[in-house]
């Protein structure tokens, strides 16, 4: 048997005769950059997430660089964020000229720690950029507290958790802001790039709105420097197809994880996800830690099942990042989760069997 970590085939099987019309009437228009689909695609977002605002962006890095600049985030501010995310979330701070500042993880859930967040901050701090991790919001109560405490934007990287709730209250709803990714992994994935940010602040939604057009307004007169940041027509389309099936493909891949977590049971070696009790997950991955990591990777690479890590180095180690003046140790809970976790299938087309055929493949592993 072949269990790819992800099988976007099978989910567009089933979707073929809805996106293909989608995408033709975007052809047909010829109106390929923002317009009608992209406008509603925004609104259908923005209601889906519980926020008055959606802007559309070119990617979900994009998303997180127009939000960072149009709350003014520049050389020599600091944001506080988590090294246990992907690039994204650290490279947009730095290419801004700003100063990422990484603090621990929870070892149980792998977000930021908030205590430790707190404890960051300084004069030059100006905004916190928690990270949704896997699915899972990020706690915060405490974080949020913080920031308005010290008059901090608190931009949430929902890149992997469109969907999910924290006490109640959806991804990208708490903070200033929200940042979405539409790349094709995502639980609510298009045919190629794409990405969005969400808010309740109307003055910062047309700032985002501008900024993501070279910061034009109107055309040819720029009063900022914005960037290219528009989100293609034909990702809104077959976005706007998909984001009606959202809520069942969360339900498939929170019912796969729960047979996971069944067949996982008793098993010392094998830590499954750590699951808030007042955090609805939409588990954009299902990762495992164990302490054999790389042998259980290898064993089901040689069983045709497909798995991944994320991440196996955190940024605060990575190369691009030496002058922040971090070292091995540093971070000891994202150093040890970059060495022990693994992820697994969880997509929601799975079958039983298949699923069967992970659990008892990971356990002879281990």
């Amino acid at each position: 048997m072949q269990v790819p970590l992800l099988d976007l085939k099978a989910q567009y099987a089933k979707l073929r005769d809805e996106v293909r019309p989608a995408i033709d009437e975007v052809l047909d228009s010829q109106i390929c950059i923002g317009g009608p689909k992209a406008e509603a695609l925004e609104k259908a977002v923005a209601a889906y997430s519980d926020c008055r605002f959606a802007v559309g962006a070119s990617s979900g890095t994009d998303a997180i660089l127009n939000a960072l600049m149009s709350l003014g985030l520049g050389a020599g501010d600091e944001v506080i964020t988590t090294p246990y995310t992907f690039f994204a979330t650290g490279g947009c701070i730095a290419r801004l000229g700003a100063k990422p500042v990484f603090v621990d993880i929870d070892p149980k859930t792998y977000n930021i720690d908030p205590k430790l967040a707190a404890k960051a901050v300084t004069k030059k701090t100006k905004a916190i950029m928690p990270v949704h991790l896997y699915g899972q919001m990020a706690d915060l109560d405490l974080l949020m507290a913080v920031a308005r405490d010290a008059k901090l934007a608190v931009i949430e990287d929902a890149a992997q958790s469109i969907g999910s709730t924290y006490r109640g209250k959806k991804a990208g709803s708490v903070g200033t802001c929200g940042c979405f990714s539409f790349f094709p992994s995502k639980n609510l994935g298009g045919v190629g790039d794409g990405g969005m940010v969400v808010t309740n602040d109307p003055a910062l939604a047309e700032r985002l709105a501008v900024m993501r057009n070279h910061g034009s307004q109107p055309k040819y007169y720029h009063k900022f420097i914005g960037g290219n940041f528009r989100l293609d027509a034909i990702q809104a389309a077959a976005l706007l197809v998909k984001l009606k099936y959202l809520p069942a493909w969360h339900e498939g891949r929170r019912k796969n994880a729960a047979y996971y977590d069944n067949k996982f049971a008793g098993q010392k070696k094998i830590v499954t996800p750590y699951i808030e009790s007042w955090n609805y997950s939409i588990y954009n991955q299902y990762v495992i830690r164990v302490p054999n990591r790389d042998t259980v990777l290898a064993h089901l690479r040689d069983k045709k099942i497909g798995s991944e890590i994320y991440y196996p180095v955190p940024l605060h180690l990575q190369e691009c990042f030496a002058y922040l003046g971090y070292k091995a140790g540093s971070l000891p809970h994202s150093e040890a989760a970059a060495k022990e976790t693994l992820a697994l299938p969880i997509y929601a087309e799975l079958t039983d069997e298949m699923k069967d055929y992970v659990a008892a493949s990971v356990l002879e592993a281990v």
